[in-house]
């Protein structure tokens, strides 16, 4: 059973719907979710959002299973700047593991335990919250979400 998931089919492509989880979680943080991309025409992505301080600023992990790759993003007033992408092989309709791991101004991004990316920002250093995340029309599923803060 899944713990959450985004049924809204709603095609508009530039929309990212967040399920923001309360507590602030330290800014060193590693966070693995599992996601199944179920449908979509327009996006059929899942996604991971650290040190996040309102929904239109913070960093995002997503893998897509339409484009078949895992891209790291800084969100800044709402508009997404890719900082690194990697080709992999993201498949509809089955659990995938995302985990995004935030140290310092370095980033790791692992797809099913596999390193998929590595990057550098300064944009967001402080503590923030934690989201899970999906684009446009996605029909997302995710379960499981580990938070664990890092020294």
């Amino acid at each position: 059973m899944e713990a959450l998931a985004q049924l809204d089919p709603d095609r508009t492509d530039y929309r990212f719907p967040l399920a923001i989880f309360e507590p602030t979680a330290s800014a060193n943080v590693e966070v693995t979710v599992r996601f199944k991309a179920v449908s979509g025409q327009v996006d059929q992505a899942g996604g991971v959002v650290v040190r996040l301080t309102d929904p239109n600023n913070y960093y995002l992990a997503r893998a897509n299973a339409l484009e078949d790759n895992v891209n790291f993003y800084r969100v800044v007033g709402g508009k997404r700047q890719e900082i690194a992408g990697a080709k992999v092989k993201v498949t509809a309709g089955e659990w995938h593991a995302l985990t995004l791991r935030a140290r310092g101004t370095e980033f790791a991004v692992l797809f099913d335990g596999k390193q998929a990316l590595t990057a550098k920002d300064e944009r967001f250093g402080a503590p923030g919250k934690v989201a899970v995340w999906t684009k446009a029309d996605s029909i997302t599923h995710f379960d499981g979400i580990v938070i664990k803060a890092l020294q």
